[in-house]
Parts: C-alpha cells; sequence; structure tokens
C-alpha cells in the first residue's frame, strides 16, 4: 500500500475529502517522525513500536578496492512488530491432532 492509497483508504472510511485525509495522514507521519528525531519511543497498541538505535562507527573495507575505510557512528529506526500484528499477520495456529491409533 502506497502513501495515496492509504490517503484514499482513510478518505473512503471516514467520508471525507482526500484533502482532508490527507492532512490527517501527513500530520500523522509528521508527528512520528518528529517524535524518532528526538529519540522517543512511539508505540502504537496493537501495531508496533519504533526507536532510534545508535550504532557505533567501525572500520570496515571498500569492497571494490580493499581499501580500509571508516565507517562513522548513526543513528537508525528500528520498527518491531507487535504480538498482535505478528497473530494477525500469520493467522491463527494450525490445531496439530494426536497420531492415529491402528
Amino acid at each position: 500500500m502506497t502513501k495515496s492509497e492509504l490517503i484514499e483508504t482513510l478518505a473512503k472510511a471516514e467520508g471525507i475529502t482526500l484533502k482532508a485525509a490527507e492532512t490527517a495522514v501527513n500530520v500523522t507521519f509528521q508527528s512520528m517522525e518528529q517524535a524518532l528525531i528526538r529519540s522517543d519511543r512511539l508505540e502504537i497498541r496493537g501495531f508496533g513500536s519504533f526507536k532510534v538505535k545508535d550504532y557505533e562507527g567501525y572500520k570496515g573495507r571498500n569492497p571494490k578496492t580493499g581499501e580500509l575505510i571508516e565507517v562513522s557512528s548513526k543513528k537508525l529506526p528500528f520498527f518491531k512488530v507487535g504480538k498482535e500484528l505478528k497473530e494477525r499477520v500469520n493467522g491463527p495456529e494450525p490445531v496439530e491432532s494426536a497420531p492415529k491409533m491402528k
């Protein structure tokens, strides 16, 4: 699903204009982005959580030349799927039947 498809789905579901749905989606994403920029943890119950992980710098190699390079430290957003979403995506667990006796 793309952002524009999300906007259309929201507009249809709530009976609002595409412009109002676009504003709602943009405000939501901007708020999430700002929280992550501040390194706040972001949790959406039943869906998952986002947080920013700090990665230390290290010495790496340029795969083309083999030259040693310094990779600087960085921060990256990390998403952890929630239990409820994981269960919905995977569907119900199949029930294993007991072995049949002859």
